[in-house]
């Protein structure tokens, strides 16, 4: 996003910052600052690239411009934790959150009360005009939601301390969640803590949104390559959510429901989550194609899965995802490996699918827009 933009604005371009988990090494970044920033769990480049983003924003005059090129994972890339809270307890309680499965709203909505730069605070720091261009991870409960893509930092937010705190009580966090994090919740919900930015907020009124890029984006490219290959293509228009190893087993339903004639592409985009129970070492969409691998196991004729994140990294791994087939079942019994229920439980789809040889690695992408799934029916 910084190196288009560079090559189409780049002579109004004065200074700037990149923040993210990596840096490919064939884009040109010419001037801007680079700073190598955690994801999904903040670190120390999160925490200098959260302070220099707030520095920069003070800097733009009443005439000046703040562009900001954001996509999912920013949440992470970008920390500065409010005063009393410091970063080992932002990455406590974003680890805890992340365990939990809660959909992204919910998660984002906690962090940007942790936060001095989320939930409009980034925005709020410019006296110029704010124009955020956004990739979309977001889908639902308001798909591309501006005030949940990386929650936020330009954005209203329409969320209160006290919703903050009941993400924390309702998903069984409150007696772990480190107690300066809540304690900062608590002085909120009793006013002893200014509240985000809300919606009519005069600080944000020159503050624009345009979401520039979203699944959609990612299923319509993968449409015109599928009918380019000869498939027939239906695109399952819903997106993909909930727990992963329930989502799995909708998603095979719907596919099974959809009149398509052979071959077919079936597509699908979304963003599943993952509650984590076991030791193990997987991702969501590890998690997704494992337990759909069970369901493919006992069909009749031949039929393969792909469930992969768009940014090339799911969960804590190396891996974007997994792919599986009719054959994946047979295939695991042949080399000894335990029940493939065993590996669920313990969210280790990872050590599974590795021993197969069946992980897809393709690297950072260097975007985000969600995670897609491709049911291939020779």
């Amino acid at each position: 996003m910084a190196a288009a933009y560079l090559g189409i604005r780049g002579k109004y371009v004065r200074t700037g910052l990149v923040a993210a988990p990596s840096r490919p090494v064939d884009v040109d970044l010419g001037g801007l600052e680079w700073i190598r920033a955690g994801h999904p769990v903040p670190d120390a480049g999160s925490l200098a690239a959260g302070r220099r983003a707030l520095a920069l924003a003070e800097q733009v005059a009443g005439d000046g411009l703040l562009v900001l090129l954001l996509s999912g994972g920013a949440s992470a890339a970008l920390a500065a934790p409010v005063p009393g809270v410091g970063l080992d307890d932002k990455i406590q309680a974003t680890q805890l959150l992340l365990r939990a499965g809660l959909p992204i709203d919910r998660i984002n909505c906690v962090r940007k009360h942790l936060s001095a730069i989320k939930g409009g605070w980034l925005a709020a720091a410019a006296r110029g005009a704010v124009v955020t261009l956004a990739i979309s991870d977001v889908v639902g409960p308001v798909p591309d939601d501006p005030a949940v893509i990386g929650s936020g930092p330009t954005v209203a937010d329409p969320t209160r301390y006290a919703d903050a705190l009941e993400v924390v009580e309702e998903c069984g966090i409150r007696a772990a969640f480190p107690p300066a994090a809540l304690r900062a919740l608590e002085e909120g919900q009793q006013g002893r803590r200014l509240e985000t930015p809300k919606p009519g907020d005069k600080r944000l009124r020159g503050a624009r949104t345009l979401v520039i890029g979203s699944r959609l984006d990612a299923l319509n490219a993968a449409k015109r390559h599928a009918a380019g290959l000869g498939y027939d293509v239906v695109t399952l228009p819903a997106p993909v959510v909930g727990e992963a190893r329930a989502a799995a087993v909708d998603h095979l339903q719907l596919a099974a429901a959809a009149a398509v004639r052979r071959p077919a592409c079936i597509l699908s985009a979304g963003e599943t989550t993952v509650e984590v129970r076991g030791p193990g070492r997987g991702g969501r969409n590890q998690e997704f194609a494992l337990a759909a691998a069970v369901r493919l196991g006992g069909a009749t004729g031949v039929a393969g899965l792909i469930s992969v994140g768009s940014d090339g990294i799911d969960g804590p791994t190396d891996a974007a995802g997994a792919v599986v087939d009719t054959t994946t079942l047979a295939r695991a019994r042949a080399q000894g490996l335990q029940d493939p229920a065993h590996y669920v439980d313990r969210n280790d789809s990872y050590t599974f699918f590795e021993q197969l040889g069946d992980l897809v690695k393709i690297g950072p992408t260097a975007t985000n827009v969600g995670d897609l799934q491709v049911l291939l029916l020779p």
